[in-house]
């Protein structure tokens, strides 16, 4: 029986933080997505384990104001296969057209400070 070589795959997931503030989920919410890397056989059974896998990371609590918190799982963003287009290192691309981007380039890239890992000193 041949095995069948595992392809790697990237998902972008969708999460928001439903906050029940006084019984009101606001329509405002902060939101996050996340990049998961992962192999599957083909991107059908790539789809199904990202959604399970944001399915899993659902939880819910109090914050400090005593409020309930919902981190819901909201959907699959995006969902690339990294077999053959990335090196070995590389989990996420995307392919985008922008206008003079060498040029504009403080339009895209934030200063350093403000990089997350820099900001919060990881």
């Amino acid at each position: 029986m041949k095995k069948i070589r595992k392809k790697r795959f990237s998902a972008k997931l969708l999460f928001q933080f439903r906050v029940m503030a006084h019984g009101d989920p606001r329509k405002r919410r902060l939101c996050e997505e996340r990049i998961i890397h992962f192999r599957a056989k083909d991107a059908n059974e790539a789809l199904q384990i990202a959604k399970a896998k944001g399915k899993k990371e659902q939880h819910n609590y109090k914050n400090n104001d005593g409020d309930k918190v919902f981190f819901d799982f909201i959907g699959v963003m995006g969902l690339i296969c990294c077999d053959p287009a990335c090196e070995s290192n590389e989990v996420w691309y995307e392919v985008k057209e922008y206008l003079l981007p060498m040029e504009r380039k403080t339009k895209f890239i934030p200063p350093v400070k403000d990089l997350d890992a820099i900001r919060n000193k990881d």
